[in-house]
């Protein structure tokens, strides 16, 4: 998890380098309502949380408004297709996990709640804890249908982590990088349309 003492704009610029990639972020609102392919109404808000904890608002738009959500959605009906179980899986055990525990929606936990689950997420202790108390009537989980599977927390944050930073620095054309935003934040040019004007087409 991103410290929020880190400069945005430093860690961009290193991310940048350490990427090889042209890396672009702007305060305006987020003005435009997607039109999801893949998730469902519900999957989208509680994406929307979980994209937002991996990079908040600051002073630059954080991945929500970004549209790091539209980006993945809309990927995960073109490349990203491979990944559609992860993601209807992960995302149930999500919503399971945290009924289980706090007995309300993970978007309705507190930021540090929050932080804190995901944490636990990417140190696998959900599955640490299934895998432990199988058998024990009085745990979270139905050993006969285990929410985690070993390891699965983990390595789903890991996916959704890797997949809102691309959704975040990609281009816009992808649908997230909301006009430019992380462009914008690094201080580099936003790029001219090439196409039949670069030619001098009519």
């Amino acid at each position: 998890m991103s410290s929020k003492n880190i400069s945005r704009r430093e860690f961009a610029k290193a991310f940048s380098l350490s990427i090889g990639s042209l890396l672009f972020f702007n305060q305006c609102k987020f003005s435009y309502e997607p039109q999801y392919r893949f998730f469902s109404e519900e999957e989208a808000t509680l994406t929307d949380a979980i994209v937002e904890q991996i990079i908040p608002t600051d002073e630059w738009l954080g991945a929500k408004d970004a549209g790091v959500t539209n980006f993945i959605d809309k990927q995960l009906v073109g490349p990203f297709s491979r990944f559609k179980t992860d993601y209807r899986s992960g995302l149930n055990s999500i919503i399971v996990t945290c009924q289980n525990i706090y007995g309300k929606k993970f978007e309705e936990l507190s930021w540090c709640e929050q932080t804190e689950f995901l944490k636990e997420m990417e140190r696998g202790t959900f599955s640490d804890i299934e895998s432990k108390n199988t058998g024990n009537n009085d745990n979270f989980w139905n050993d006969n249908e285990r929410v985690w599977k070993k390891g699965a927390d983990r390595s789903f944050f890991e996916l959704i982590r890797s997949h809102t930073m691309a959704g975040y620095y990609r281009s816009p054309r992808h649908g997230g990088n909301y006009i430019y935003v992380s462009y914008r934040m690094i201080g580099l040019d936003i790029p001219t349309i090439q196409g039949r004007n670069k030619h001098n087409l009519s």
